[in-house]
């Protein structure tokens, strides 16, 4: 299960986990930091993985080991090959920045692209102040600092809906680096889980 973060205080996820506790699985909840899992962005999201059978937080060691220790940068994931040095990000809030360098990772992509607006004001934290240097990104780029191949092939008729999806959908490297944290504990784990299953369905 994969959300955002805000979540966690809801009470329906209370209840949720709640419920897979008294049908006997072990929960792993974390949450993880896209760009430190092979994606070039800055996207939090929160996660819960559950097995039967298992303690809790039973991933937990082998999703940190796997994790890096340096965020990835939208260069290291691309290249040159934006051909830009900044782009434009459309924030929520004309209190919030706006402009990005791909030296550092993406903010988190949104279902909203927009050019950069005409009297855009700097802000503070701007990278930089040269707006004849910055463009927005496509929603092909997007996608890509989304970890979606380049030649993904969207089925959706309007730019508006395409934005929408690719700002709602999970970075695929985000979902590849839980997917094989997930399976490298079943390969190693398979034969005692099988044993705790039986005992599971003998005594219940």
């Amino acid at each position: 299960m994969e959300n955002v973060t805000r979540i966690q205080s809801t009470a329906i996820f209370k209840e949720v986990k709640a419920r897979f506790s008294r049908a006997g699985y072990g929960l792993t909840e974390v949450i993880l930091d896209a760009s430190l899992c092979g994606v070039p962005q800055k996207r939090k999201r929160v996660f819960l993985i559950g097995r039967l059978g298992e303690k809790e937080d039973f991933l937990m060691p082998l999703l940190q080991e796997k994790m890096s220790d340096r965020e990835m940068t939208v260069r290291d994931y691309f290249g040159d090959a934006l051909g830009t040095d900044f782009y434009y990000r459309h924030a929520r809030s004309y209190a919030r920045r706006g402009i990005y360098s791909v030296d550092e990772p993406s903010a988190t992509v949104r279902g909203v692209n927009r050019p950069v607006p005409p009297g855009y004001r700097i802000h503070s934290n701007d990278a930089t102040d040269d707006l004849a240097r910055v463009r927005p990104l496509t929603p092909r780029e997007r996608a890509q600092v989304q970890t979606f191949p380049a030649s993904y092939k969207w089925p959706v008729a309007s730019r508006t809906n395409l934005e929408q999806l690719i700002g709602n959908a999970v970075p695929v490297e985000l979902a590849r680096f839980v997917a094989v944290a997930i399976k490298e504990y079943a390969d190693e784990h398979s034969s005692a889980f099988t044993a705790r299953q039986e005992e599971i369905e003998v005594s219940g």
